[in-house]
Formats: structure tokens, sequence, C-alpha cells
């Protein structure tokens, strides 16, 4: 019997052991040794130095250009995640109240772009906000402009195209939230004198906020350390830490510098992440309390 309860115990740890080890090999190990490179240190001449030193995180952390870098790449993913929200939260909800049939054509047009690649996307967003394309020729047709505005190698530029890019990750985590959400709550809110406004705000939104706290954190995220959009849409005007780690590794070829740009991304992305948990999770309280 007790033979039995043990590897009944056990069962769970042996069956997972194919998933630890693969998160373990490619995500773990690597950035193991991504932080552990970051303390070495670099010369010019001769490469990579051993020895154990934190004047990467001192230089990057006291370094103008690099404090600069991460404030734009944080406003750039703040800027994106606030406009996910406003534009994927009533979205989702115009979805939900559509027929099926209609509901299904138009989850194929908003995650379709999903099944594309982000390069390919980005490339033919470039092609509409450069100053021959698409969206300047309707506006000066429209006598809306007379001169083409400067959208490409923009912070504007990079923040419209990273919106349509996460946008379906918003309201993929927005929609996953509405399904729990019991339809016969608002109905009887309608039925006892509550406003359509009134029970949107005090009935269905503080229960889709899990939803949308999911859907922020992985916008966020994901805008934070994105590459290929800033790099073709911002170019090298607009560097962000992504494309700064990059040309650390490949282009001056300080891979201890970028190790450590890398290594407070995450830092960076971690620390901000778990603080908007907790504060909405202590807002989420109060409102159910």
């Amino acid at each position: 019997m007790s033979e039995t309860t043990v590897d009944r115990s056990g069962a769970p740890w042996f069956l997972s052991l194919p998933a630890l080890a693969l998160f373990l090999g490619l995500l773990a190990v690597p950035m193991i040794l991504t932080a552990v490179l970051s303390f070495h240190a670099f010369d010019g001449m001769q490469g990579i130095q051993p020895g154990f030193t934190f004047s990467n995180y001192v230089s990057i952390l006291t370094d103008g250009y690099y404090q600069e870098i991460f404030l734009r790449t944080g406003a750039i993913a703040l800027e994106v995640t606030v406009i996910c929200i406003v534009i994927g939260v009533p979205e989702t909800l115009i979805l939900a109240k559509m027929r099926p049939a209609w509901r299904g054509v138009f989850f194929v047009v908003i995650l379709g772009p999903l099944l594309i690649s982000v390069v390919v996307r980005t490339l033919g967003w470039s092609i509409l906000l450069g100053n021959d394309g698409m969206v300047n020729s309707t506006l000066r047709e429209l006598g809306i402009i007379s001169r083409p505005l400067r959208l490409m190698f923009t912070t504007t530029g990079v923040v419209i195209v990273s919106t349509h890019v996460f946008l379906p990750f918003m309201i993929i985590s927005v929609w996953t939230a509405l399904q729990k959400l019991d339809s016969q709550v608002e109905y009887a809110a309608r039925s006892l004198g509550a406003r359509p406004v009134t029970a949107l705000r005090r009935i269905v939104l503080p229960q889709l906020l899990p939803g949308i706290l999911s859907g922020s954190i992985i916008v966020f995220a994901l805008s934070a350390s994105a590459f290929a959009t800033p790099a073709i849409i911002g170019g090298r005007r607009v560097k962000v830490v992504a494309t700064a780690a990059y040309d650390e590794f490949f282009n001056s070829l300080n891979w201890p510098l970028g190790a450590t740009i890398a290594v407070l991304l995450l830092l960076a992305n971690f620390l901000v992440i778990v603080g908007c948990n907790r504060l909405v999770e202590r807002k989420f309280k109060q409102v159910f309390a």
C-alpha cells in the first residue's frame, strides 16, 4: 500500500521531467550562463577577460546614454500596454455581443496576424508608414495634412506597429476572463435599475480585471523585450534595450556588456510586472472587500 502511494505521489514529477529538462536546457541554463558572462571584463584587444567584476553593471547604471535607452524602452512598453487595454477591452466586449457566425469571422481577422511572422508584418507596416506610404497618401488626399507625417524612425511609429503586433494577446487574455463571467449577473444589475454604464463599471470590469492584468503583463513584457519592430521601424534613431544588447553582442563584440544589458532588462521586467501585479491585486481585493 505504501509503495503504491509513493509511486503515485512521484508520478507527477516523473511525467514532468521532459518538460523540466526542456525548460532547463533552453531557458534556465542559457540565462545562468548569460548572468555569469555579465560579470566578466572585456578588453578590445584580448576579448573576454577571466575574473569577477561589477564594472559592467556600474557603467550601465551610471551612464546617461543607457539610462535614456531604458527609460525610452519602458515608456514605449507602457504606452503600448495602455493603448492595448483601451482598444482591446472594448473590442472584446463587442465580440462577446456578436452573433457566433460574425464573431468567428472577426476572431479570424483579429488573431490571423499571429500566423504571420513579426518581421513580415513589421516590413508591411514600414511600407504603410513611409513618406509615400498609404497612411500619408490618404491623409494628403483628404486634405488633413500638407506634408508627410514623419512616422518611420520615430517612437510614434514603433508604438503604432507594436500595438498592432501585441493587441491580439490582450484580446485573448480578456476573452478568457470574459468566458468565466456569468452574464446573468449583469442582467440582474440591469433589472434592478442599474444603467448600462454603471453595470459595466461596477459588475463587468472588476471581474475582467484578472484578464486585463494578465494581458497587460504579457503585452508589457513582450513590448519591452521586442527587437524586430524597434529595429525595423525605429532604426538607429530609436534605440531600445534589445537593439542596444544586439549592438554590443554583434557590432562591438563586447559580450559581457551585452549580457549585462540583457540581465538588467530581465530584472526590470520582473520588478515592474511583480509590482504591478501586487498593486492590482490590492485594488482588486478592495473592490470586492
